[in-house]
């Protein structure tokens, strides 16, 4: 059974993974309408699994089409971004969710729909422009931890980006509000810049989802 995958700039890195996956049909990120035209185009109920889709550029995968899809036997799995967040708000509905994001959702329903967001690329391979703040958070929180930064000057970095517009949010930016703070050398920003991937929670949910195959099993994360 294949799986239907639906992702942008996530997917940056894994490329060539995803071409070697035979059972894999990789989509661009999901707008409203995509699911519909998908469940109208394969007679046969499958499997879908929404990473990636648009905020602003066309309306967003709706809540409905995925219900029909649900309502047709297709298994739908959401993780990462726009999918972490409508698996989350229909997970009683049988969305099935996957990963840090997912989880992030569901367990803090304060946590905002601009923390996944960022500019990328219109067309593939949808380069990010910036960078999504739950990435930044996740690295200033470990800065703070390291006591490279003080609880407060974390807090003031984080309410910077929070405010701009999520194209703002870009690791130029954060590295100029670190160097700021008058705490860390311009070395020591550039070293723990070049650590970044780490953080990087979306790319890292669609690598494990990937690895685990766990679409397969039918399980939940």
């Amino acid at each position: 059974m294949k799986l239907h995958l639906f992702v942008g700039p996530t997917g940056s890195g894994l490329e060539q993974t995803l071409a070697e996956q035979h059972k894999i049909v990789v989509h661009s990120p999901a707008k409203r309408g995509d699911i519909t035209a998908l469940i109208d185009r394969y007679p046969v109920p499958g499997t879908i699994a929404i990473v990636d889709g648009t905020f602003h550029s066309f309306p967003s995968v709706g809540h409905i089409e995925i219900r029909h899809a649900l309502q047709e036997g297709w298994v739908v799995w959401g993780l990462a971004s726009m999918g972490a967040i409508r698996a989350c708000e229909m997970r009683l509905l049988g969305m099935r969710g996957y990963g840090h994001v997912y989880r992030q959702y569901c367990e803090d329903l304060e946590f905002d729909d601009d923390e996944v967001t960022l500019v990328h690329e219109i067309d593939a391979p949808y380069r990010a422009l910036s960078e999504p703040l739950i990435h930044i958070r996740g690295f200033v929180s470990a800065l703070q931890g390291m006591q490279a930064l003080s609880a407060e000057r974390a807090q003031a970095i984080i309410t910077d980006l929070k405010e701009r517009w999520y194209g703002e949010r870009t690791l130029p930016r954060l590295k100029r509000l670190l160097l700021d703070t008058g705490k860390m050398r311009i070395q020591e920003v550039e070293q723990a810049l070049s650590g970044f991937n780490a953080y990087r929670f979306k790319s890292q949910d669609l690598h494990n989802f990937l690895a685990s195959r766990c679409w397969c099993a039918g399980g939940k994360d």
